[in-house]
């Protein structure tokens, strides 16, 4: 017993993340936006939809992720389930980093990067207090999680 403990947060199977994941899009699509979003809360994190431009394609490419706010920033977490890759949204903002989301009642542009060194640490002890098991849930991945912020674009400014 004492074996699993050390091993950390018991995680569903990659397949039944990736089922999640789609029925959560699905859900949203379906109802037009309607379900599927929500905001944060004191001590809960929200849902937003981001959409990047795809490194390779060059297509706009949308996923569904966790945030809180900080500030007029957004923050979340670069994890793909806790699996080692990274995920495609943060590949595709590092290589073009503005992007839109989609929050509860309104748009936004934005820019993304990624947090550094105080600022990291700052934010990654605000997720803490909302997750819990966050350390021994990164602590599966071989490279740490990246904290990304996604900051208000200036109106005007192209994408």
């Amino acid at each position: 017993m004492a074996d699993k403990r050390e091993r950390g947060p018991r995680l569903p199977p990659r397949w039944f993340i990736r089922l999640a994941w789609s029925t959560h899009r699905a859900i949203y699509r379906v109802t037009g936006g309607r379900v599927g979003l929500w905001r944060p809360k004191a001590g809960r994190w929200g849902t937003l939809r981001l959409t990047t431009t795809g490194r390779r394609t060059g297509r706009p490419r949308s996923v569904i992720l966790g945030y809180f706010e900080d500030g007029p920033n957004l923050v979340t977490l670069a994890m793909n389930g806790w699996g080692d890759p990274e995920p495609a949204w943060w590949l595709n903002l590092q290589a073009q980093p503005d992007a839109t989301v989609e929050l509860v009642g309104e748009a936004r542009a934005v820019r993304a990067r990624a947090a550094q060194e105080a600022e990291r640490s700052r934010l990654w002890a605000g997720w803490s207090e909302i997750d819990r098991q966050l350390d021994a849930l990164a602590a599966r991945r071989s490279s740490p999680t990246a904290v990304v912020i996604l900051e208000p674009r200036p109106a005007g400014a192209g994408q």
